[in-house]
Formats: C-alpha cells, structure tokens, sequence
C-alpha cells in the first residue's frame, strides 16, 4: 500500500496536530479499514499526517527521515488495523507507533547533525532579528535531542503537540504522575544544557 505524504511547508509549533474530527467518526473509518476499505484508511492518513509528521520531525530533525518514519507508521498502522480493539482512541494508538518508529530509529542512528529551521523565514523581521531568533530555535533543538528518550518524547508530545497528560501517558504506555515527573526532569535538563552550552560561548 502506498501512501502519499505531502511537502510539510513552514512548520510552526502553533500548527499541533489537533484538528482531527470527532473519535466517533474516527471509529467509523477504522471499522470500514478493518474490513478492508483503504479509502477508508486514506482518509485517515490524510486527517493525521501532519501532526505524525511534526512528531517524526521533532525526533529526528530531518525532512526526509520524519517523512519515512511518517510513511512507516501509517504502513505499521494499515498492517495492524484488524488488532485495534479502541482501548484508547485512533489518534493515541498511532502516535504510539509513531513515537516507537522514532525510538526505533534513534537507537539505530545518531541524531542528525544537519538541523533545519523551526518555520520559514519571515520578511518582515530584519535580518539580524532572524539570525538571533533561528540562533535560539537550533540551540533548543540541539539541547532537546540530548535529552533521554522518556524525557523527550514527553517534552514533544507535551509542549509542541499541546497533549494533555492522560494522552501522553496513554501514548507512552506511562502513568500521569510518571509523564509530570518526566516532564519536570525534562524542562530542568534543558534549561542546565541551554545553561551549559551558554556558558561554553561566553
């Protein structure tokens, strides 16, 4: 099956993916995938692609592997459609393929050292304004692909997909308490490695 993803142009950390319809309507694709209807599916891909693109990209910082891990998540999610019982919602279960694909690929290769900028270039701001904004914007992302697995994908999908904490720890396979705890240790670690890397360039 193939899928296609469109370019993701002038991502901004306002556009999280939370603008899919109702979980009642959700539920109706899923069943008419379950028996096999992939325009049914497709709807589905084309309702959730950005925001499992984002997420992808937040990981790996890389158009084309967050558009590969995008792909390998909707095919992961067509392959075991007939096995989601609706435990927790449609959107959940496939951010949590999507977070395991990115964990996956993490552990397979190192970040990327190649970083691209958080949204276009805006031509109302002056030249200097947008080499200190997209100076900061790279010194947040380099300091988060530092932190551990657990504490990023909470600060992503907390901070930057705006989940609330149920969603997260369902994502994540977590309790509550444990996504608020990783999410303290992970805004103190990036605050110490932003503090740290400020240090190194005075």
């Amino acid at each position: 099956m193939e899928l296609a993803l469109p370019l993701p142009f002038g991502l901004a950390a306002s556009d999280a993916g939370r603008d899919a319809p109702s979980a009642d309507t959700d539920g109706a694709l899923v069943l008419a995938s379950q028996r096999g209807d992939r325009e049914a599916f497709d709807r589905l891909v084309e309702r959730y692609q950005r925001g499992i693109y984002r997420l992808c990209y937040r990981y790996v910082n890389d158009h084309e592997d967050a558009n590969d891990l995008a792909q390998e998540a909707f095919l992961k999610a067509w392959r075991a459609i007939g096995r989601f019982r609706g435990d927790s919602s449609f959107g959940t279960w496939l951010y949590r393929i999507a977070v395991n694909a990115c964990l996956n690929h993490r552990a397979l290769r190192r970040p990327a050292t190649q970083e691209l900028p958080e949204a276009l270039p805006d031509p109302a701001r002056g030249a200097e304004a947008r080499v200190l904004h997209d100076d900061e914007a790279e010194r947040v992302r380099a300091a988060i692909s530092r932190l551990p697995e657990k504490q990023r994908a909470t600060l992503i999908l907390k901070t930057y997909h705006e989940l609330r904490h149920e969603e997260v720890a369902e994502i994540l396979g977590t309790s509550v308490g444990t996504v608020k705890s990783n999410l303290f240790h992970a805004l103190a670690n990036l605050r110490r490695l932003l503090d740290e890397r400020e240090g190194a360039m005075s």
